[in-house]
């Protein structure tokens, strides 16, 4: 292998390798603040040549998961900042995905015991929620109900203020989480948005309006070199319906987001067969770095990115059981394997125990 290690000039970012660590929700921030751990976590992978970090709500109306990190509030920028001086002393790079879950949420998260929101009153998904005996456990969504057009521009600004906040905190970018059946993807899709004002979805220009508007608000703010955004073609998670024109509509988003130039479009393979179509064309145009992530192994991310299907791979649950992944692809290493059963909420077990290859070999016994 030697594309995968080389160096990628991403917007503004210098990466080192083509290797992202993939945004994977891990639930530890117990009070929605990052903490010490979440440093250490984030820095013990920083050989990757970008991290996206976890996905981050926008707003407490945005979140559907029990202890996610929030940039919302000053003190959450506040507690981001020792996570990305962590991760730049390592001589990384970390983009804060910016998230709101919209109708994958809970009344027990939301002020006031409040509805979620989405495009349409239309009930989907499960969130991590507060139990009938203030438990956390995996619950149905409340039933949302839809944003009027006139609150649309407040889920825009809050996403802006996010990547405000964001690089205030000393991210080197942000991320918006336009995939996998959450908010934007709610809007995207019009077997679910039947709304009939601009942002209905009737149109590919209104159901895309607003990841657009979004995009372009984020773009003006921080400068369009730092945003990047991600896509689900094909998704059915969290009760996402299928449609006809998929091919079409995220052709029109690639190029949309072609005509502005931003750092990255980055897109999870859900379904092999109508994706490698969907790839092809994707290609011509978006002519700009992306990410595939979804299942690949080093082997293949090498091949994609030699063969330019791709700029970069991102990787998952390789980077939480092995905070040294680039180091043992490189050397040809063994990988260990993640335990499924930590990967949400807890502490430091199954999170920032996991050792690197050389500290555990020189432990062994021969």
């Amino acid at each position: 292998m030697k594309t995968i290690f080389t160096t990628l000039q991403l917007g503004v970012s210098q990466l080192k390798n083509r290797f992202v660590m993939a945004p994977m929700t891990r639930s530890r921030a117990t009070n929605e603040h990052a903490d010490a751990l979440t440093a250490l976590y984030y820095a013990q992978r920083a050989s990757a040549g970008l991290i996206i970090s976890e996905g981050i709500p926008t707003s407490q109306q945005g979140t559907g998961y029990l202890f996610n990190p929030g940039i919302y509030l000053d003190s959450q920028g506040e507690a981001w900042k020792p996570v990305t001086k962590s991760v730049h002393g390592q001589g990384g790079k970390i983009f804060a995905q910016l998230w709101h879950v919209g109708r994958v949420s809970h009344n027990s998260l939301l002020p006031q015991g409040s509805s979620p929101v989405s495009s349409v009153a239309k009930q989907g998904g499960s969130a991590y929620a507060w139990d009938e005996n203030h438990q956390p456990a995996a619950l149905a969504a409340s039933q949302p109900r839809a944003l009027a057009t006139e609150e649309i521009a407040d889920i825009i600004t809050e996403f802006c203020q996010a990547a405000i906040n964001a690089i205030a905190a000393g991210f080197d970018g942000v991320e918006i989480h336009a995939a996998n059946g959450y908010l934007i993807e709610q809007f995207i899709n019009p077997a679910l948005n039947v709304r009939e004002d601009h942002y209905g979805g009737q149109t590919l220009q209104n159901r895309t309006r607003l990841l657009m508007d979004i995009t372009d608000a984020i773009a003006d703010e921080i400068g369009r070199q730092k945003v990047g955004v991600r896509l689900s073609p094909y998704n059915t998670l969290q009760d996402m319906p299928e449609f006809t024109d998929t091919l079409e509509t995220y052709l029109h988003i690639g190029q949309e987001l072609n005509r502005r130039q931003i750092a990255y479009v980055h897109l999870m393979v859900e379904s092999p067969l109508p994706f490698a179509q969907l790839l092809n064309e994707f290609r011509n145009v978006w002519q700009g770095p992306l990410i595939l992530a979804g299942g690949i192994d080093a082997q293949r991310a090498e091949s994609l990115i030699a063969e330019g299907h791709a700029e970069l791979v991102a990787f998952g649950s390789a980077f939480i059981a092995n905070p040294d992944f680039v180091a043992r692809i490189k050397h040809g290493w063994p990988l260990e394997t993640a335990k499924k059963s930590s990967y949400y909420g807890g502490g430091a077990e199954g999170y920032t125990d996991y050792p690197f290859y050389q500290q555990a070999a020189s432990t062994r016994d021969y």
